[in-house]
């Protein structure tokens, strides 16, 4: 029984061995029609790894020939299949360099735009890759307006945009959570200079708004009516936009904080200039009084 089941194993093993062997000799293989009719079967039955290193064998094999564009277009097809995008999109980039008018070329281009899409990287990180992605598919797009794919296009590009608009946005919030009051009002209103509809415009604006007010709370007496009047004008625009907003019930209050302490600083100019008309009425009238003498 021992020996049986060994027997069996082995079998097993030289048979798969035979296999592995079969499709290494088939893979250094001269025959065009053998590999091509092979490295189909393995495209279908999804053995997207085998089949794409046949094309890619192929591809020597059938340069100039009528198989030439489907070996090209299968073998970045079987690699984006394998999810291997970077290498598929290599695989497109070239085919359409090479074969731009081919039947094929319309579906790589949009195969490419998708790998571009699929390697971008989240938004912490360089968005170089997304910029390039972003390119190609506003090309994609203007050069196929009635594509099947146009839908899946807008949908990337929102989620490009977004992602630039969350970098952009985190960015200056961080200036915000150092506590860096000027820097951050600066990062923000360059963040909708940059993009005025960038989506997180309202919490921009009320981070603009919260900086403005709490680098008055901190700056030196001298200095704080300029800085509170500047918070005055950014509640105002804030308010003038999104008079609904959750974050209005809080603004609202720091307004009425600014106004009161804008007050005082105009009671004390009124303090000021009465004392300032009242030294001028004394020298006047000691000066009439000289002369009357």
């Amino acid at each position: 029984m021992k020996m049986r089941r060994i027997l069996i194993l082995f079998s097993g093993a030289l048979l798969l061995l035979s296999c592995k062997s079969q499709y290494e000799l088939l893979l250094n293989s001269n025959d065009i029609d053998e590999k091509y009719e092979a490295a189909f079967a393995y495209y279908n039955d999804r053995k997207y790894s085998k089949a794409a290193a046949l094309f890619e064998s192929l591809s020597v094999l059938t340069t100039g020939s009528e198989k030439d564009d489907t070996v090209q277009y299968y073998w970045g097809l079987s690699n984006y299949r394998f999810r291997d995008y970077y290498t598929a999109e290599t695989n497109f980039d070239h085919f359409l360099e090479y074969f731009p008018r081919s039947p094929f070329a319309p579906e790589a281009r949009f195969l490419r735009l998708d790998c571009l899409y699929r390697s971008t990287l989240r938004y912490e990180l360089d968005q170089t890759p997304t910029y390039k992605a972003m390119n190609a598919i506003s090309e994609y797009m203007q050069e196929y307006p009635n594509s099947v794919h146009m839908e899946t296009c807008r949908q990337m590009m929102d989620d490009l945009e977004t992602r630039l608009d969350t970098k952009a946005y985190e960015a200056a919030r961080l200036y915000y959570k150092m506590e860096d009051y000027i820097a951050s009002r600066v990062a923000f209103r360059n963040v909708l200079k940059d993009d005025a509809e960038n989506i997180y415009r309202e919490d921009i604006l009320y981070y603009i708004a919260m900086s403005s007010y709490k680098y008055a709370q901190l700056s030196v007496h001298q200095k704080q009516k300029e800085r509170y009047m500047t918070f005055v004008d950014d509640y105002l625009n804030f308010k003038g936009e999104y008079p609904d907003s959750d974050y209005i019930r809080e603004l609202d209050l720091l307004y009425r904080r600014a106004q009161r302490e804008l007050g005082r600083y105009a009671g004390a100019e009124v303090r000021q200039t009465a004392k300032n008309v009242s030294k001028e009425i004394r020298k006047a009238e000691k000066d009439n009084g000289k002369r009357k003498k």
